[in-house]
């Protein structure tokens, strides 16, 4: 009698991926993957000790992918804000991920590649050394949570969207102006948050670029 395939780490990584694109990380386990590749769950074991070290494998071969077509170039704030957008297109192309790089992180090689390059890049800034640290992960945790909350109303069904598109125009422009006199002096301006998310990307991230070349 045949035994069962061997699958390999990469089709267990693309199977994962599979899995968490019509679902989440709260609902995924090493059960149901192994269910879905016809397999036992300590077959998997073989490759990852654990769902967490799974699921870190799964978000870094996104950030691989995002360093894929990332090339340095300009100078040190152009070279972050360059890597930034090929990460959020990275993730955008798979939004219901970005909540498990988030949640997650990633030790990985794609992981160290983005780490890397924005060492090197706030280096060039001319911060001492012993500020770069600290600047390093205020500008990770800012990518990180803009394209988890970026990823989250992108996640959403085209019916969902406009719903809350509907809902959002009804809760503006019908608020009580004795109640909420500054929202309903605004109401026709205020966007709503999945409106011109890349531009709010930009100048967000922009900022805080400009607060490190002041410190400089």
């Amino acid at each position: 009698m045949a035994g069962r395939r061997r699958w390999s780490t990469e089709e267990i990584l693309d199977a994962a991926a599979e899995l968490l694109r019509t679902g989440d990380a709260e609902s995924f386990s090493v059960r149901r993957l192994a269910a879905a590749l016809g397999t036992d769950s300590s077959s998997l074991y073989r490759h990852f000790r654990s769902k967490t070290e799974l699921l870190r494998a799964v978000a870094d071969r996104i950030l691989l992918a995002a360093m894929d077509g990332y090339r340095p170039e300009g100078d040190w704030k152009r070279r972050i804000m360059s890597l930034a957008l090929h990460v959020r297109e990275a993730f955008g192309r798979q939004p219901q991920l970005a909540a498990v790089w988030g949640r997650y992180a990633s030790s990985g090689t794609g992981s160290r590649l983005v780490m890397e390059e924005v060492l090197q890049a706030l280096r060039e800034s001319g911060l001492p050394d012993e500020e770069i640290p600290v600047r390093y992960h205020r500008i990770a945790v800012l990518i990180a949570a803009l394209i988890a909350s970026e990823a989250g109303a992108g996640a959403v069904s085209p019916g969902e969207r406009e719903q809350g598109m509907e809902l959002f125009r009804v809760a503006v422009l019908g608020a009580d102006p004795e109640r909420f006199p500054a929202l309903a002096h605004f109401a026709r301006d205020v966007r709503p948050l999945g409106v011109e998310r890349r531009e709010a990307f930009e100048e967000i991230l922009a900022a805080q670029l400009a607060h490190i070349e002041a410190a400089v």
